[in-house]
């Protein structure tokens, strides 16, 4: 009898960073004008190693250790871009933004426009994002909804190792500048099987994780793990809710929003980010322009406070938790 040959490996589970450096070591056996640049990144393999072995593989032409300079970076990777590259930045702390924003807000964003299309600007913008792990300051914003405000950006934030693999393989691919903030609290939080196989998930849709039909629960990122733990305490209180992880804020599928909410009448919004503004109040905003009528009770908030957010002994009781995502479904579900 011939040999036979033996089966190939399952394919191990892996954390959100992993999922991370997987698409970007695919995209770059792939795409020879993908670029990965930013503080550290190479040698080192960024702060958070989400770039960790791309340097001895894809050589320092293609992973560019830059200096401790934001502006410098988003300037070149605008530059890059705008000539054919397809460079991805690494901001290295959601804080450290700030000095980029001339560069992403003047430039990136407004590239397609101000060339009538003639050019675009296809970059990737990698943001460590939010609070969670004993960060100083500058180092834990949660700071989404001042790029949401901004026409031709994307902005989009995965919650889970498969999505963010899919995702960033998608804003690769592109055309147009993506913020894709990651947030760091779940980098290493729990695993999945991710296969490489270099199939992107699409942009501008929200998943639906959980059907529900009493109360939609609507959220993002890394706050996505506590909703969903919610969601498992109200079903044993007999509440049923549906869990919507947007995924992409800009631009919003708040059809898939409406929808829900016509099937359950209620919706609590739940962010990490401070409520005055925050893109949770744009959400709420359009639920009672185009679904006011499916509404039996308020639509429900469930926010970071006003203030930054605090060091590491306050810091969990700023983000949000089960308790006070619970507490809010079922103060809407008191109303009918």
């Amino acid at each position: 009898m011939a040999d036979q040959a033996p089966a190939a490996a399952a394919p191990a589970a892996i954390t959100l960073i992993e999922a991370i450096t997987q698409a970007l070591a695919y995209e770059m056996r792939n795409d020879p004008t993908v670029v990965v640049l930013g503080e550290d990144v190479g040698v080192n393999g960024g702060v958070f190693r989400a770039t960790a072995g791309l340097s001895a593989t894809f050589g320092t032409e293609r992973v560019l250790d830059t200096p401790l300079d934001e502006t410098t970076i988003a300037g070149l990777t605008v530059g890059m871009a705008s000539q054919g590259m397809k460079p991805i930045a690494e901001a290295q702390f959601d804080g450290f933004m700030y000095p980029m924003v001339d560069f992403i807000v003047c430039h990136a964003a407004r590239m397609r426009y101000r060339t009538r299309g003639r050019l675009t600007c296809p970059m990737v913008l990698r943001v460590p994002w939010g609070g969670g792990i004993r960060a100083p300051e500058h180092h834990s914003e949660a700071n989404e909804s001042i790029f949401t405000n901004v026409p031709g950006l994307r902005v989009v934030m995965p919650s889970s190792p498969a999505r963010a693999y899919g995702l960033l393989l998608a804003a690769i691919r592109e055309p147009d500048p993506v913020i894709f903030f990651e947030p760091k609290r779940i980098y290493r939080q729990y695993k999945e099987v991710v296969p490489d196989d270099g199939e992107a998930l699409p942009l501008d849709v929200c998943y639906v994780l959980r059907d529900g039909s009493d109360l939609t629960l609507v959220t993002w990122g890394a706050q996505v793990k506590e909703t969903l733990e919610a969601a498992d305490a109200l079903a044993k209180d007999g509440i049923s809710a549906e869990v919507i992880d947007v995924a992409t804020l800009k631009p919003l599928d708040f059809a898939t929003i409406a929808e829900s909410v016509a099937r359950t009448g209620r919706c609590v919004i739940v962010h990490e980010a401070a409520k005055t503004a925050g893109f949770g109040a744009e959400i709420a905003a359009r639920l009672a322009e185009e679904s006011m009528f499916d509404l039996v009770a308020p639509v429900e908030r469930v926010t970071g406070y006003d203030t930054h957010i605090p060091l590491f002994r306050l810091e969990m009781k700023f983000l949000p938790s089960v308790d006070k995502i619970v507490a809010a479904a079922k103060r809407a579900m008191a109303l009918s």
